[in-house]
């Protein structure tokens, strides 16, 4: 159990919200508004195929990793946790779309996953 004087020096995690993803704070000028060109959409997915919008490549592309990484510099942990559940959502959503012959949870882990912090690739 904590002392109450190790409780009030510790501090509160930001909490990991289910809303839909935010663009990183790299991506947002200082007026607010988001300084992708106005005639691309952001790189964020089309759901439930997990498309990019921008660039159409399966998300996450390099860019959103990019977005993400710098979005959550600060808290990798935070990170780890909400790419643990988009791996779920969107391993959920693909096998819904094509049960038989969509991709397998390895390559889904590779792909949501695995680039994250304090991860490695799958091993054999």
């Amino acid at each position: 159990m904590l002392s109450p004087a190790s409780a009030q020096i510790r501090t509160p995690l930001p909490t990991v919200s289910r809303a839909p993803l935010r663009l990183c704070s790299a991506a947002i000028q200082s007026d607010g508004k988001p300084s992708y060109p106005p005639d691309r959409p952001p790189h964020l997915p089309i759901r439930p195929m997990w498309l990019c919008r921008a660039c159409g490549t399966p998300w996450p592309c390099a860019q959103a990793r990019l977005l993400l990484k710098a979005e959550y510099a600060d808290h990798p942990i935070d990170l780890a946790v909400y790419l643990s559940g988009l791996y779920h959502e969107a391993t959920h959503d693909l096998f819904r779309l094509n049960p038989h012959d969509g991709p397998t949870p390895r390559d889904l882990f590779e792909r949501f996953v695995a680039w994250g912090p304090y991860r490695r690739g799958v091993v054999e």
